[in-house]
């Protein structure tokens, strides 16, 4: 499990996501799948700190403030959904949709220009919406960051800031339902020493040298966890 932590916390500090799903999908084999998301986001709240203040000065304040207050709004409707609609199916959907914008990316495609608040708004309520329902709002909030023009830097800072508006949003849900167990929070406090420390080394890489190779590895770390949730949603759904 310590290894698995080194390994997220270096992904999160390179590329600004993807932690949360490796810690998950190890935990889950070991604990029961209901510690395994609390555990995940209740360590992952130190890195969010280690992360803001250099994110703060790159991200782009009219990017990630008009989506992260939809998403903040948008997240309370998803969660109201997942008890009417398969969560399954729905990251499915969402896998298969990442899929698709990762080859996009790839091949080039950007949003034209500065889209204006409404298509962030649209975005945000979108992830934070699919964050409600099926705890899979990550990829699509940074397919939309990855898609805008900008430099490495200012598009990872995007990244960071839209990732914790989502992972702010699953706090009080899993509070109010009581999750945050002492066994939770016992688990939590072991590992953070080796997820903040992996990803201080991540960002240094990333300060270093790792810019020029972020985007690529941006888009491998996206389209791993797309085939990964699409994978696991399947399997769930198959013999669920």
């Amino acid at each position: 499990v310590a290894g698995t932590v080194v390994l997220a916390g270096y992904l999160r500090g390179f590329v600004g996501f993807g932690a949360a799903l490796i810690i998950v999908m190890v935990l889950n084999q070991v604990l029961d799948p209901l510690a395994a998301v609390p555990i995940a986001t209740l360590s992952g709240v130190p890195v969010m700190i280690q992360l803001l203040p250099n994110a703060f000065r790159h991200a782009e304040r009219s990017f990630v403030t008009p989506f992260g207050l939809a998403a903040f709004a948008a997240a309370p409707l998803g969660a109201l959904v997942l008890v009417s609609v398969d969560a399954e199916i729905m990251k499915m959907a969402i896998s298969l949709f990442v899929l698709a914008m990762v080859v996009m990316l790839h091949k080039g495609w950007r949003l034209g220009g500065r889209p204006g608040s409404g298509v962030l708004i649209g975005a945000g309520a979108i992830a934070g919406f699919v964050q409600g329902a099926a705890s899979v709002g990550g990829p699509p909030a940074v397919v939309v960051a990855l898609s805008r023009p900008g430099a490495p830097q200012q598009q990872r800072a995007n990244v960071i800031g839209a990732v914790t508006t989502l992972s702010l949003c699953s706090l009080a849900p899993l509070w109010y339902y009581g999750l945050f167990t002492r066994d939770v929070i016992f688990i939590s406090i072991a590992i953070i020493p080796f997820y903040t420390g992996s990803t201080w080394v991540g960002a240094r890489f990333f300060s270093h040298q790792g810019h020029r190779h972020f985007r690529n590895a941006a888009l491998l770390a996206l389209a791993a966890i797309g085939f990964v949730t699409l994978g696991l949603a399947v399997r769930d759904f198959l013999t669920g």
